[in-house]
């Protein structure tokens, strides 16, 4: 749903969520699909914890 939204956009933004040290550094299966499916570019952002 979000690449078909993003068809015409120039830039997709979208987060990403970590699961503990190692897994953090994964893509979700999400964040994942967009960036192989997108027409735009993707721009993944990864909050870090505080």
């Amino acid at each position: 749903m979000l690449t078909e939204a993003a068809r015409q956009a120039d830039l997709l933004v979208v987060g990403s969520h970590g699961h503990g040290a190692f897994a953090g550094m994964l893509l979700g299966s999400d964040s994942h699909h967009c960036v192989r499916h997108a027409t735009c570019a993707v721009l993944v952002m990864r909050t870090t914890d505080p």
